[in-house]
């Protein structure tokens, strides 16, 4: 997908739904895998002491969703057991529900989940797919970098679902920072494309 494909599909959408009465809104998606293998990072500790660091590597894994929304930094996540369909199904329905009046154009990777015969995509959902292997075009990307730097550093968890627990509530106090979540993802040709009018 070329920049001017998603402006074309962007400008098109926006006439349809605007004839409807109906906004659109223009999202991308993605989705990471957490577990119990912990990140040693550097952090502070009183001169001359060295810091000490608590050190994990169990293979046990959970899986976030989410979709962000550059326009104005609004996030919508879910912590799933597996990133397959039956998940997609499950985040889509919820996105769908978090905004009901409004068109969502949801800009995703090629992961075969996404292009799946049995994905269910509510009425007020246009999926488009990223070219293949190409995650520096989705800023959805920039979420996960910002958890684990600022979430997950330096931490162990004595359970999955202490983990789970956890990813959720890092995720909810990330929801809760739209500004912040504008400036990660807002970047210009994104914004270029938000900006555009329907005639």
């Amino acid at each position: 997908m070329e920049k001017k494909t998603l402006l074309g599909t962007w400008q098109s959408q926006a006439l349809k739904e605007a004839a409807k009465g109906r906004s659109i809104r223009l999202l991308f998606g993605d989705e990471a895998r957490f577990g119990r293998q912990s990140d040693p990072r550097k952090c502070w500790g009183p001169s001359p002491t060295r810091p000490l660091v608590e050190t994990e590597l169990v293979r046990e894994f959970t899986y976030a969703f989410a979709a962000v929304s550059p326009c104005d930094g609004k996030m919508v996540s879910l912590v799933l057991p597996k990133a397959n369909t039956h998940g997609m199904n499950v985040f889509l329905k919820e996105l769908s529900r978090r905004f009901p009046k409004e068109y969502l154009v949801l800009v995703l990777d090629r992961a075969s989940w996404h292009k799946s015969k049995k994905l269910e995509v509510p009425e007020n959902v246009m999926i488009v797919l990223l070219p293949a292997y190409s995650p520096e075009l989705n800023p959805a990307e920039h979420v996960w970098a910002h958890l684990r730097e600022n979430y997950f550093h330096n931490r162990c968890f004595k359970s999955i679902k202490a983990l789970e627990k956890h990813l959720a509530s890092s995720l909810d106090k990330l929801e809760h920072q739209p500004a912040r979540l504008k400036k990660m993802t807002g970047w210009s040709w994104i914004n270029d494309t938000i900006s555009l009018k329907a005639a």
